[in-house]
């Protein structure tokens, strides 16, 4: 029988949620981006951690690029994306000494520094701690899944666009969940139409309906199809953080309930 790992930082985290796809390009980071906005509109505390150590873009959409990491005594404080301190985040574009660096690194030294985020983070108190994934099935997701295992993950929220040959890699991403033991939260069908900012319209330019077949198929729940906003990336996701004329825009998540959209409603928000 497995050892249970100590706690350590992880210990005042209460949920993990890991966002996956096996394809890039299909909104996983803005998705993650939103989840977290719409659990702190719910009034819950949560931790963003970015594993995408390619191609880093939660800093960008929550515009944080340029923050520094500091240490305590427990390892690395991440950083605060708004002035209540309510949305923490923790990614490889904070260490990089330009932003326009490339990573350039084998698996192992990847799977080194994934490691070192889950146990070297001083996430303190959180009520969810969302983890964005590059796309595929490789060393990274393997050694994020290995490293939070211990912990009991909530699971895995995957995301796909319509299109055929993005539902064709999701698949893939479904039969990894299942070969790892990592409990599917759900399907969502992400950029599933084009909402035009004049007339409400909604226009399915990549077709829809896609995922919702693959959720059936493969027997998990499926969230929502999410509509693409014009104009909502990258500035969007941020709009509901005080910027810094301390003004508060209306949130990416309250246009989406707005619309309609509750994707979010199969994360449990209590205990």
């Amino acid at each position: 029988m497995e050892a249970a790992a100590e706690p350590g930082n992880l210990a005042g985290v209460r949920h993990i949620i890991l966002v996956l796809s096996g394809k890039g390009g299909v909104g996983k980071s803005t998705i993650s981006t939103e989840l977290a906005l719409a659990l702190r509109h719910a009034g819950k505390k949560v931790g963003i951690l970015d594993v995408d150590l390619c191609g880093p873009s939660i800093p960008r959409m929550l515009r944080a690029q340029g923050r520094a990491v500091h240490q305590c005594d427990s390892g690395w404080v991440p950083v605060f994306v708004d002035q209540e301190q309510s949305i923490s985040l923790m990614s490889v574009g904070f260490l990089l000494e330009k932003p326009d660096e490339a990573v350039v690194w084998r698996g192992p030294k990847k799977n080194a520094l994934i490691k070192q985020f889950v146990s070297d983070v001083a996430w303190g108190q959180l009520d969810y701690l969302v983890v964005d994934t590059p796309p595929g099935t490789s060393d990274e997701h393997m050694a994020t899944v290995d490293a939070l295992r211990p912990y009991s993950p909530l699971g895995a929220l995957v995301v796909t666009t319509p299109q055929a040959v993005s539902v064709g890699d999701v698949r893939r991403e479904l039969t990894f969940c299942r070969k790892t033991g990592l409990r599917v939260v759900g399907l969502v069908e992400n950029m599933s139409g084009f909402v035009c900012p004049h007339c409400a319209e909604c226009t399915n330019v990549f077709s829809r309906g896609g995922g919702e077949e693959l959720a059936r198929h493969a027997g998990v729940p499926f969230l929502a199809g999410r509509a693409r906003e014009w104009g909502a990336a990258p500035a969007g996701p941020a709009a509901g953080l005080r910027g810094g004329n301390g003004a508060r825009a209306p949130s990416t998540p309250q246009r989406e309930r707005q619309r309609g959209v509750h994707w979010m409603q199969a994360v449990p928000t209590g205990s």
